[in-house]
């Protein structure tokens, strides 16, 4: 009888300790987002007035932003924010352009196109920065989203895989992850994409995270995977 309290007191013991590790964690890892997205924001307001001159030199007087619906933790939708990098007809040039059933196979398969026509100059090089993230600094600071998760999907797009929602939901998306850092669009397969995902949210933790962060650092300088 003595055993078995014993067993079970040290696994509430276990329990409590992993509960006030997560929420040490939980709580670095907002104070952290709230001190980047501050930072981020107040970088963001140069950045702006560039980008929209940039789009008004070569007769684009369209919004510089972009807006869609994406799910954040425990599948809540919510509107993304990132720096505009088509055209302004994308949705409407995207049906045409999936007519073309090798296109159609590249979309189904990936979610992305090779090549995209729809991608304008700015937009190609607000890409290969990773600039055109910035804007989600926003979502950051609302609490939408965190810097350092799996990449926000959009609706249903994880019931197209067969993905699993409890898992991929279970923290916020972020701004660069784990998937982000290691291959990012390179990684053709999206059941590679989303084991990638999974391993982040399976160990998340201060480590990882600052591994993330470093790795993050290196792709942008390397611009790999960006597209």
């Amino acid at each position: 009888m003595n055993t078995e309290l014993e067993l079970a007191t040290d696994e509430l013991a276990l329990l409590y300790d992993k509960n006030i590790a997560n929420y040490m964690f939980l709580f670095i890892k907002r104070v952290f987002d709230i001190i980047c997205s501050i930072i981020g924001l107040i970088a963001l307001i140069p950045l702006i007035l560039i980008i929209k001159i940039v789009y008004l030199i070569h007769k684009d007087t369209n919004s510089i932003f972009y807006t869609q619906n994406r799910v954040g933790k425990d599948g809540k939708v919510f509107k993304l924010y990132k720096f505009r990098t088509m055209v302004p007809n994308a949705d409407e040039m995207l049906k045409e352009i999936l007519k073309d059933p090798l296109r159609r196979r590249e979309w189904n398969l990936t979610q992305k196109l090779q090549h995209d026509p729809r991608v304008t100059k700015i937009g190609r090089i607000l890409r290969k920065s990773s600039l055109d993230e910035m804007p989600q600094m926003l979502n950051v600071l609302l609490g939408d989203m965190s810097i350092i998760g799996p990449r926000p999907l959009v609706i249903n797009e994880l019931d197209k895989f067969k993905g699993n929602h409890d898992l991929y939901e279970s923290v916020k998306p972020g701004v660069t992850g784990w998937w982000a850092v290691n291959g990012r669009s390179n990684v053709e397969d999206y059941k590679e994409r989303l084991e990638l995902e999974y391993y982040y949210v399976n160990n998340k933790s201060i480590k990882l995270d600052t591994l993330v962060i470093f790795k993050t650092f290196k792709v942008i300088f390397n611009r790999t995977g960006a597209k």
